[in-house]
């Protein structure tokens, strides 16, 4: 069984197992691994991102918690980490960044928490006035859905994708003090 299925990110986050993996590598030294735990303060820098692409195609990253405040009850929706689009190949530095990148930050008890990386491949460039959401704001974070977003931008399925959990530890309050807006 793949373990998207197994910790139930399908069907909570997406529909169907991707047939390609997102390779995910934190300067920390750690490395993302379908389901591995990882502490908030390995994870608190943008990592570098890697997954099979067509160089003379546009794709889209997300980065996203489904399990907030805790699994059990998820009312904030899915909160949204990393969003870029219109990445050629899987230069995401050559991407637009529609939300800046924010690492794991779980309330205290409230257990593990799954932070799923997706790839989407594009079938041409995304226009979009929606503006950039900083590493230093929750506007537009909270109560958001992939599935919407995809939709909306004629995404279909990712064909790609990664995720680990984590939950809190020291770094969490140091993390939720950026929030300035």
């Amino acid at each position: 069984m793949s373990p998207l299925r197994r910790d139930g990110v399908v069907p909570d986050v997406i529909d169907s197992v991707p047939k390609d993996k997102i390779t995910v590598k934190y300067s920390s030294g750690v490395e993302v691994n379908f389901g591995n735990e990882l502490t908030p303060t390995q994870v608190k820098d943008k990592p570098v991102v890697d997954w099979p692409a067509d160089r003379n195609s546009y794709y889209t990253l997300v980065m996203s918690d489904p399990d907030a405040p805790n699994r059990k009850e998820p009312i904030y929706g899915q909160v949204k980490h990393w969003l870029v689009i219109n990445i050629p190949g899987n230069d995401v530095s050559k991407g637009q960044v529609l939300a800046d990148y924010i690492g794991s930050g779980p309330p205290q008890d409230t257990g593990l928490h799954r932070y799923v990386f997706l790839v989407y491949k594009q079938s041409g460039i995304i226009n979009t006035t929606e503006k950039t959401v900083s590493n230093r704001s929750r506007e537009g974070r909270l109560q958001w859905k992939v599935r919407d977003f995809a939709k909306q931008h004629n995404l279909g399925e990712p064909i790609a994708a990664n995720f680990y959990q984590a939950q809190f530890d020291d770094w969490v309050p140091i993390f939720r003090q950026q929030f300035t807006e």
